[in-house]
């Protein structure tokens, strides 16, 4: 968010928790992107705010993390003290999470490869309608197609990335391996390592797919310990996800912080994973 935007949802985050009680002195910003991350102090809350615009993406987030943690799923929670659901204030939704404090280092491959089997078993047990990755590439390939939304790419890396993200998606379906709901984005800034242990965090992009698609997303040590991984199929959906990635920093209304370097560290990615899978 720019910094006005940035204080009228801090503002937003700030007053939704006052007002239900939990006390305020101070707001810490954990994570700046189109939406905001907010830590509270001293009530332990994560407030994520975001503009009206992700209202739906806000109340599925929240419906995830409700049925999650009702199967004991290795998840961050909602906070307790309040209702589980989504506020609205100035134009921001406004969701209230419990705040974990970061112990030690990143998670070791090892214990990333249980939590990742432990909560696909708590994706298996719960029932939400949620999209296919193929719904994600769809409007990935709308970004790059169209020009205006997409203007500063290339001709060169705009058929990259929809060759990309076109033929690997109909090759992943031609596999036709198992699906199931995934996490959707469950990188190592997605997973806190805390006094719980592991827990996943940012739900909203919960979809289905083949569990591979979610490894892909992790170091490659960790998709090696998970029993009855397809390699190959990893490869593929690492490819694919670096598409994904440069299809959204190469938009015209991106706001991932230093933006331009990952515009050009996403396609060099890429084409790296392209490479490793026989496509480059």
């Amino acid at each position: 968010m720019e910094p006005l935007e940035l204080r009228r949802a801090t503002q937003a985050g700030r007053l939704t928790a006052s007002e239900l009680g939990l006390q305020v002195d101070d707001v810490i910003v954990i994570h700046n992107s189109d939406r905001v991350a907010l830590r509270l102090v001293p009530c332990g809350v994560l407030a994520r705010v975001a503009p009206l615009g992700h209202l739906a993406d806000s109340e599925f987030e929240v419906e995830v993390a409700r049925r999650l943690t009702d199967v004991d799923a290795p998840v961050a929670e909602l906070d307790p003290r309040v209702e589980a659901r989504v506020r609205v204030r100035d134009a921001f939704a406004v969701s209230l999470w419990t705040y974990y404090e970061p112990v030690g280092s990143q998670v070791a491959p090892a214990d990333y490869a249980d939590v990742f089997l432990r909560h696909h078993a708590a994706l298996r047990r719960i029932d939400v309608d949620a999209p296919r990755f193929t719904d994600r590439v769809a409007v990935a390939l709308s970004e790059v197609n169209d020009r205006e939304r997409s203007p500063e790419l290339s001709d060169s890396d705009r058929r990259l990335l929809s060759d990309t993200l076109s033929g690997l998606t109909a090759a992943i379906n031609r596999g036709k391996a198992e699906e199931q709901l995934l996490h959707g984005e469950p990188h190592p800034g997605n997973l806190l390592n805390t006094r719980r242990g592991p827990l996943f965090v940012d739900l909203a992009t919960c979809c289905r797919g083949p569990v591979e698609f979610d490894l892909a997303h992790a170091p490659e040590e960790v998709g090696e310990r998970y029993a009855g991984a397809d390699q190959n199929l990893v490869l593929r959906c690492r490819a694919l996800n670096w598409a994904l990635f440069s299809a959204w920093r190469w938009r015209r209304d991106d706001q991932m912080p230093d933006r331009n370097h990952w515009r050009v560290e996403g396609l060099d990615r890429l084409r790296a994973a392209l490479d490793r899978c026989g496509r480059g």
